[in-house]
């Protein structure tokens, strides 16, 4: 079914074969047996009669509404009524009223309704962009229509939703069609109905009062079953036990505790309560940094450590203190890199991917993550919607080891980043980011990006230089290659050779290893050198070696790079800068204005060619990627030389306006 060119399927195979254990080889087999007997409807998936006397969650409440929030959600649930949904981090889509749940909203393509094991989902002619089938079949608008009866009482929300779910298990029976292709997205959307499922009433709400509802409850649980069947038959391990891995144990956690229903869920339960706290501790480094060294992965792991521990707390079945402060400190590196501005550097791969919906005026999910561990730590009642809607999702009693949150830090060298500047938190602030880490997480690394010593830069909160994003994963490789690639992070790039040799879209099989030769002992005095191994693989092997050095008092940051090799080679140095700012070449070097900074760049580097580029389609360069499947031209300064070892340093100088206060 793929139109993939057979040699470059084959390439594939191989590649990923070199990133597998003996273990994983025999897991991966084990997993195609399991596919075979069930294609031949040899497992059962059909649930068995649910027991009516198993306890679920407490009932749901209302959380208390600020002015403006009801409407706002009338509002969307309006547009979701009419057939727009919002997928991904703001685009809107017409699905219909009535959506046809296997067609792919961008390209309009319908997915076959046939086994899901025998659906290839990078076959764009068969099913589309499966991120934008899946990003709809996870439901998050689902809870919006249960929320618009919640601050309503409007019978008629119930209508919608019930029509919803209903098409839905009729389009999409178990083990049938694209909706049946992942087990993360599975867990995500069992998240979602548990929350539909809450704010409905529960299993004798409104939602499933007389026959037809009753049919639909039914329907649903065998639904749930299977879900739950899938997930726990067919995990990610091995080098794929990154988020899908957490999201997956997430999504069965909370399913089995909302819907303790048949004599399997307290053992899906255990299994997955057991290794959700191995996962929350080996997913996450000691100072909190998520190891897939993907900061929007870093989010979206940690919204399903959140959701599954309040789904615990409500059940009385609380997770360790480990877990908790896990998330602590994983809440705490968040923090830490945020700047004043409230910009986190796109380190990493990013798709936009959200756990949950539930506040229609924002969609800033860092903030909202940091807002819900205020609460939780009860700093002050939650001013985020979303806090206020999950802790009413799922009521239960704060959990006691969560600590308020402590002043942000600099320095995390177990996660391989260290922040340097000035004025952290105030209107003047100075905040750089500098990557010392791995390249991503196990054998595949699969959403790290070649950033090897890369850095960023916010000024006054405003970014300054960039990590351009990610921008698809499944447009032209061009693309995918360009935006997770050296050339499109502040870093060198030797030879036109990226730092880590990639094996597909998400798949390095040849990675870079920094080494911290020097730690800096302060952000304000700030004195770095490390090494990445990243060129040792060439036929003259090179060693990227970099200084960093910022100075509070002279608001001034040095770089300093050198290739130390036997012989001469192409070195390429590049700075990204967000859109917006104004950027110009001039004979002394580069001058860049923000809204409140200035920001003068000199080069000094003997035979460096200095060039600014700008929206360059082919090879790509100057790109910037806010959201998933957007993309925006930004300057990058491109310094050239060739050299065996002599130092390119780049001087950046900062200024502020006169009205801005300084701290």
């Amino acid at each position: 079914m793929s139109r993939q060119p057979p040699v470059e399927r084959l390439a594939w195979l191989v590649n990923r074969l070199r990133c597998m254990s003996v273990g994983e080889v025999g897991y991966r087999m084990q997993q195609a047996a399991v596919g075979r007997l069930e294609r031949r409807g040899m497992l059962r998936w059909s649930a068995p009669a649910p027991e009516s006397t198993a306890r679920a969650l407490p009932r749901a409440g209302t959380p208390p509404l600020q002015p403006g929030e009801a409407d706002a959600i009338l509002l969307d649930a309006e547009r979701i009524k009419s057939g727009e949904v919002v997928l991904f981090a703001e685009c809107r889509f017409n699905v219909g009223a009535q959506p046809e749940w296997n067609r792919d909203p961008a390209s309009g393509v319908l997915g076959p309704s046939v086994f899901a094991g025998d659906i290839r989902i990078t076959d764009r002619a068969l099913v589309g962009d499966i991120k934008h089938v899946w990003e709809l079949n996870r439901h998050l608008h689902l809870v919006r229509l249960a929320q618009a009866w919640r601050v309503s009482g409007d019978p008629a929300w119930l209508a919608v939703l019930r029509a919803q779910v209903s098409g839905w298990l009729e389009q999409c029976p178990p083990m049938t069609g694209p909706n049946w292709t992942s087990s993360l997205e599975m867990g995500i959307r069992l998240i979602n109905w548990a929350m539909v499922w809450q704010l409905a009433g529960g299993a004798d709400g409104q939602l499933f009062a007389g026959e037809g509802g009753q049919a639909l409850r039914r329907a649903w649980l065998d639904s749930i079953y299977a879900h739950c069947q899938s997930i726990a038959r067919h995990l990610s391990r091995h080098s794929s036990a990154n988020n899908h891995l957490i999201g997956e144990l997430a999504g069965l956690y909370v399913a089995t505790t909302a819907w303790p229903c048949w004599d399997q869920s307290a053992r899906w339960r255990g299994q997955a309560a057991r290794e959700l706290e191995h996962e929350a501790l080996a997913q996450f480094s000691s100072d909190g940094v998520n190891r897939e060294q993907a900061f929007s992965y870093h989010v979206f792991s940690s919204e399903f450590l959140f959701v599954a521990a309040l789904a615990g707390q409500a059940s009385g079945r609380p997770f360790s203190s480990q877990y908790w402060e896990s998330l602590e400190r994983a809440l705490h590196f968040l923090r830490s890199v945020m700047d004043v501005g409230g910009h986190v550097p796109m380190v990493g791969d990013a798709d936009d991917g959200i756990v949950w919906r539930l506040d229609p005026g924002h969609n800033d999910r860092a903030a909202l993550l940091l807002s819900l561990g205020g609460a939780l730590a009860g700093e002050r009642a939650p001013q985020s919607a979303t806090a206020r809607w999950l802790l009413h999702a799922f009521p239960g009693q704060r959990p006691r080891s969560i600590q308020p949150a402590q002043a942000p830090g600099w320095s995390f060298p177990d996660g391989g980043y260290l922040l340097f500047g000035r004025d952290f938190g105030a209107a003047s602030e100075i905040k750089g980011l500098l990557d010392c880490g791995p390249l991503g997480y196990l054998g595949i690394a699969a959403h790290g990006h070649a950033d090897a010593l890369s850095l960023t830069l916010s000024v006054a909160g405003e970014e300054c230089l960039v990590d351009p994003g990610t921008y698809s994963y499944w447009q032209a490789l061009k693309w995918r290659d360009y935006f997770r690639g050296t050339s499109a992070h502040n870093t060198v790039r030797v030879d036109g050779a990226d730092q880590s040799v990639s094996g597909g879209r998400f798949m390095w099989v040849r990675k870079a290893r920094s080494h911290v030769e020097r730690m800096p002992q302060s952000p304000g005095q700030f004195d770095f050198r490390g090494t990445h191994n990243g060129y040792m693989r060439l036929a003259d092997p090179a060693r990227h070696i970099r200084e960093v050095k910022f100075d509070a008092a002279s608001r001034t940051l040095i770089v300093t790079d050198r290739v130390a090799a036997k012989g001469a080679h192409k070195v390429e140095q590049f700075w990204h800068f967000a859109p917006g700012l104004a950027v110009t070449r001039h004979a002394s070097g580069v001058h860049v204005r923000g809204k409140a900074f200035g920001l003068q760049l000199e080069v000094v580097g003997e035979g460096a060619v200095i060039e600014l580029v700008r929206g360059q389609e082919d090879p790509p360069l100057g790109w910037y990627s806010r959201s998933y499947e957007a993309k925006q031209p930004c300057d990058v300064v491109k310094i050239t030389t060739v050299s065996n070892g002599a130092p390119l340093e780049c001087r950046f100088t900062i200024s502020f306006s006169q009205c801005l206060p300084e701290g």
